[in-house]
């Protein structure tokens, strides 16, 4: 018989590890799963160092938040360990983000952190302690397929949905994962808490890069990366120089404020070239692309990427965590995997990541996804012929 967590045994006999940042919802996740019986271990884990981030209030996983986790375990009666985690951290995430920045793309260190920190090392330490699962407070569902395996899926409020972030989880790591939120929407943890008596009920959200508490990351590449705060030029798209800036690590694709320069008509960020230390800058109309190249794939969608794919699969794709999934089509390129945009898109960057759906809204299943590597516009630039990609040429007629 599955318990609760579609899990054999009850839940007194079931072991839960849940990683607990001492927010509101890792929190309430950690209540939860006490009050339904089951063997509950709390894990925080110290990424960095702290000490300079205790006094920001959206900085997560700082001095404040060990010591508000620590709090809730006393409250609801379970033990509580603080693991140090900071070199792995510094190694797989920090040094990562510098390095991609100054490589002249845009990060996102928390799908990194989920992916190789906590679903893989401390996912390794909740099945060294005994444990059936580990529990995250993430806003994201996993639901039991037939033959027995699971399938990750958006949360039932699209608001607090967090799918973009754990596209990179893989079908090992998600058998033994479980989100207890995944149908809840944010007021009605909150309101659980409230009833549990945690004092973190109305914490804010954290907002800021955990290992960023000045809210400046540019400090952080500058400290570890110091080549990519070098001078450069900003062009257009015809390689006239418009200007100069102060390092490419300031921009980012799609950015219009801040560039610095006069024009007469809005001039935004096109692309990054980290090997000439170049800003190049265009036209709005400039930004759209249809063509996106992958690198790092994962897929957990049904079978086998390469058996499945053919000469095109069709699905939906999330370019950035604030927009809504589009049709596309994958397909397989040049040894890799490159992503077809149906509409287009603007400001793809390199470095965000590119994230497969079944479906475009509700409750859809995540079918993996991957890095942008680049992107390739639906016509060329600077006023000159337009050459659009051949399935929407064909479209058009």
């Amino acid at each position: 018989m599955l318990n609760s967590l579609d899990l054999e045994g009850r839940p007194q006999d079931t072991r839960v590890v849940v990683a607990m940042s001492g927010g509101v919802d890792s929190s309430t996740t950690a209540a939860l799963l006490k009050a339904q019986g089951y063997d509950v271990v709390g894990i925080t884990l110290q990424l960095y160092d702290h000490g300079a981030a205790t006094h920001r209030k959206g900085a997560c996983c700082a001095g404040q938040d060990i010591h508000d986790a620590r709090a809730v375990a006393e409250r609801i009666g379970i033990p509580h360990y603080v693991l140090d985690y900071e070199s792995r951290f510094r190694e797989s995430v920090i040094d990562s983000f510098a390095d991609s920045y100054a490589s002249g793309e845009t990060p996102v260190p928390c799908i990194e952190c989920n992916r190789s920190v906590k679903f893989r090392d401390l996912l390794a330490t909740a099945r060294e302690l005994g444990a059936s699962a580990l529990a995250t407070g993430h806003y994201v569902s996993s639901r039991r397929l037939p033959d027995g395996s699971r399938a990750l899926v958006c949360a039932a409020d699209a608001d607090r949905d967090q799918s973009y972030f754990l596209f990179a989880t893989t079908r090992e790591q998600l058998d033994f994962l479980r989100f207890p939120l995944g149908d809840m929407t944010k007021p009605q943890t909150r309101e659980l808490a409230r009833q549990f008596g945690l004092s973190v009920a109305d914490k804010h959200d954290s907002q800021d890069i955990c290992f960023v508490p000045t809210g400046r990351y540019t400090d952080v590449v500058e400290r570890l990366k110091p080549n990519a705060m070098e001078p450069g030029d900003i062009v257009d798209v015809d390689g006239r120089v418009l200007g100069r800036h102060p390092g490419i690590v300031h921009f980012t694709v799609g950015q219009r404020r801040g560039l610095g320069i006069a024009s007469r008509a809005p001039l935004y960020v096109l692309r990054l070239d980290a090997a000439r230390r170049q800003v190049v800058v265009g036209p709005r109309e400039a930004l759209l692309m249809d063509r996106i190249v992958l690198r790092d794939v994962n897929w957990i969608g049904d079978g086998v990427l390469d058996d499945v794919i053919g000469d095109g699969l069709e699905l939906f794709v999330r370019v950035r965590s604030t927009r809504a999934p589009q049709p596309a089509w994958l397909r397989a390129a040049n040894g890799g995997y490159e992503v077809e945009l149906v509409v287009g898109e603007e400001g793809v960057s390199p470095g965000q990541a590119c994230v497969f759906y079944d479906a475009a809204e509700g409750q859809a299943r995540v079918l993996g996804g991957g890095f942008i590597k680049s992107a390739a516009p639906r016509r060329f630039e600077g006023g000159r012929e337009h050459i659009e990609a051949p399935a929407l040429a064909a479209a058009r007629g």
